[in-house]
């Protein structure tokens, strides 16, 4: 039998409109007793709950990170104070064919009375707001990008090859040309001359790029690209200049960051939002380098040690 090193734990198994919670309390005569609610996810009914957690003296709560749901109930339990742990669902992945919400939060709380579980990395409340502009903006990004694909596609569709002659279709000479197309008044070798500084030297292998049957259809499709790629950087700005202004509480560790190689303001901002401040949460370099994804796990058996890729690294 393993020992329990918290005398009263508590489970919860959280879902979008319901959270079922289970406590797990030992007595005087070290009898165990079990104790299930289950509470709405509405801050209100939360708030009951945290309340009910306090009253019973409970030592450890824990719930699994799945979804987005665990959050809010993260937020109200951290509020009044009590020690909670986000885990890993797949380490606390229950005995097949026994799976019920009533079940799935005794585990839990049997797991945290026992203490076979480690809490998940969560930083403070300031930072996991931001962690909403910075992923947000990693999203737009990634739109951006496609939508800069998107681009050359539509070019290469009515057979302008202005990508094989520029090394950057979103250079200053390549949007000169394609917001020329796009008006549709000027002659290939006129477009031509539209190229700046080094470009000027492939002017003719700009003219027969730009010849091509360019039809309304693609000017129409190519003017919303164009009017959808301004639209994200400008959205992009906005947030950028945001995430730095939040970043004056951090202002020593943001501009620590800053001296290494290839990491400017707006990725630093990113790196702490992930990581927080405190490195001593990690433990050592070598976990902190797993949490991150960036050094692969161990699959040894038998003597044989198997390739393992590196995992995704771990957000919350």
């Amino acid at each position: 039998m393993i020992d329990a090193i918290a005398r009263c734990s508590a489970g919860l198994d959280v879902h979008k409109a319901t959270v079922v919670c289970t406590i797990v309390a030992e007595g005087e005569d070290g009898k165990t007793k079990k104790s299930t609610r289950e509470y709405l996810t509405f801050r209100k009914d939360l708030q009951k709950l945290a309340k009910w957690l306090t009253e019973s003296d409970v030592e450890l709560a824990v719930m699994e990170s799945t979804g987005i749901y665990w959050r809010t109930v993260y937020d109200v339990l951290e509020e009044n104070d009590l020690k909670v742990y986000v885990v890993n669902a797949r380490h606390v992945k229950n005995v097949p064919g026994r799976k019920t919400d009533v079940l799935d939060s005794e585990w839990l709380a049997d797991l945290a009375r026992c203490g076979l579980l480690r809490a998940s990395f969560i930083p403070p409340k300031d930072l996991r707001q931001l962690r909403l502009l910075t992923r947000y903006r990693q999203k737009l990004s990634g739109y951006l990008s496609g939508e800069k694909n998107r681009v050359n596609k539509v070019l290469e569709d009515c057979g302008i090859k202005l990508g094989c002659v520029v090394s950057d279709i979103n250079g200053v000479s390549a949007q000169r040309m394609i917001n020329a197309l796009i008006e549709g008044t000027l002659k290939p070798e006129d477009m031509a001359k539209l190229a700046v500084k080094q470009l000027r030297k492939k002017e003719g292998e700009l003219k027969l790029s730009l010849e091509g049957d360019i039809s309304d259809r693609h000017r129409f499709l190519l003017k919303r690209i164009m009017g959808h790629i301004k639209w994200l950087e400008r959205q992009i700005e906005e947030i950028d200049s945001q995430v730095v202004y939040s970043m004056k509480p951090y202002i020593r560790e943001w501009e620590l960051l800053q001296t290494l190689p290839g990491v400017d303001e707006i990725s630093a901002a990113m790196l702490l939002t992930e990581t927080g401040t405190d490195m001593g949460r990690f433990g050592s370099k070598e976990r902190f380098s797993s949490w991150a994804g960036m050094c692969p796990g161990n699959n040894e058996s038998a003597g044989k040690k198997r390739v393992v890729a590196p995992q995704r690294g771990t957000s919350m």
